[in-house]
C-alpha cells in the first residue's frame, strides 16, 4: 500500500500576515540536526533528515520553522532544509529566528540591533534564498520583562529593505508585543504553550486571536521539559483520551493545542520518520468538549507547560 500524501486538510489553513497561506500543522527543524543539538547528542543520520523533510512537504506540510543557530557537530538545519527542498515551492514558508546566535564552538551569544543584518544574511546564505517569509525576534531570557523596541526596529528596517516578507516576535510578554506592534506589524507570536498552561499564557494567545496574529506554541508536545523532548512519564488524564482515539499522548497534545482557536499553529519538532508521520495525523484527531476541558482542568495543578 503506498503511503498517504496531503493529509493536511485546506480546512486547517491560516494566512500568516494576512496572505501566505499555511496548514496548522508545521514543522520545526530543530531535532533535524541531532537528537539533542545544543549539548553535544548523536547527530541525525543526513539523508534520514533530508528524507522526512521531502516526506513533510509530501504530507502537506508548506510550514517549517528554522534557524542558523539549529546546528550539531556536523548537521546545519538550514542547509538541510536547502539540500532537500530547493528550488522550492511558492507556497512553502520558511520562518526563521534571529537574536541568538551560537559560535563553532556551539557557544551562546546574542547580537546587537546592528548585528541583526549579519544574522538575516546569514540565513539567507544557508537557505538559498534572497529574502526571507518570517523572521521571529528571539527574544532572550534574560530580556523578558525589557524593551525590545530597538532590536524590533532593526528588523522592521530589513522589512523595508526587502530582505523580510513579515515579522514575528517569540517568547515575548503582552507588553512587548505592544511595543512591536507600535513599531511594525506582526505577523506571529511564537511562545512556549501547551496542556497546563498559564492563565498569563492564555491571556497572550487569546489576544493574538482578537488581533488576528498568528500564536505558534513550541513545546507543544514536550511541554516543561523543552529541549529536552517529550517526557517520559505521560499524565493519566492525557493517556486515557489518547486511549479513548486510539492515538499516541503527543497527538493529543497536538490536538488540544490546535483546538485553542483558529489562529493557533503547531510546529512540532521531529527527525523521525514515524513522528513525522504521528504528527500531521493530529491535525485530523477532533477532541470533544467534554475532552478537552477535562485537559484543561486536571493540568491546572501541574507545572505551566507539562
Amino acid at each position: 500500500m503506498s503511503r498517504p500524501t496531503n493529509t493536511l486538510t485546506e480546512s486547517s489553513t491560516w494566512r500568516l500576515g494576512g496572505e501566505l497561506p499555511v496548514h496548522r500543522i508545521g514543522l520545526g527543524a530543530m531535532r533535524l540536526t541531532g537528537t539533542a543539538p545544543f549539548d553535544g547528542g548523536v547527530p541525525r543520520d543526513r539523508e534520514q533528515s533530508i528524507a522526512v523533510l521531502r516526506r513533510a512537504v509530501d504530507l502537506g506540510v508548506n510550514h517549517i520553522d528554522t534557524a542558523a543557530f539549529y546546528f550539531s557537530a556536523t548537521r546545519s538545519a538550514n542547509e538541510l532544509i536547502n539540500r532537500a527542498l530547493a528550488p522550492y515551492s511558492d507556497d512553502l514558508v520558511i520562518a526563521t529566528k534571529v537574536w541568538p546566535g551560537r559560535d563553532p564552538s556551539g557557544a551562546w551569544w546574542w547580537a546587537t540591533p546592528a548585528q541583526l543584518r549579519g544574522q538575516v544574511e546569514e540565513n539567507l546564505r544557508q537557505l538559498g534564498r534572497d529574502h526571507l517569509d518570517v523572521v521571529n525576534l528571539r527574544v532572550p531570557p534574560s530580556r523578558r520583562n525589557g524593551s525590545i523596541a530597538e532590536h524590533f526596529g532593526a528588523l522592521a528596517d530589513l522589512r523595508d529593505a526587502g530582505l523580510i516578507r513579515h515579522l514575528g516576535v517569540s517568547n515575548v510578554t503582552s507588553a512587548q508585543l505592544a511595543e512591536a506592534l507600535d513599531i511594525a506589524p506582526v505577523a506571529c507570536v511564537q511562545n512556549p504553550f501547551g496542556i497546563g498552561a498559564s492563565s498569563e499564557d492564555r491571556a497572550l494567545l487569546e489576544h493574538c486571536g482578537q488581533l488576528g496574529i498568528a500564536f505558534v506554541p513550541f513545546y507543544a508536545i514536550a511541554g516543561s521539559a523543552g529541549d529536552a523532548g517529550a517526557a517520559a512519564e505521560e499524565s493519566a488524564e492525557v493517556l486515557a483520551v489518547a486511549r479513548a482515539h486510539g492515538a499516541s499522548a503527543a497527538q493529543v497534545r497536538l490536538a488540544w493545542t490546535l483546538r485553542q482557536g483558529p489562529h493557533v499553529l503547531a510546529i512540532p519538532g521531529t527527525g523521525d520518520p514515524d513522528h513525522l508521520e504521528q504528527n500531521t495525523a493530529a491535525a485530523e484527531l477532533r477532541l470533544s468538549d467534554t475532552e478537552s476541558a477535562r485537559l484543561t482542568d486536571a493540568a491546572r495543578q501541574r507545572p505551566a507547560g507539562g
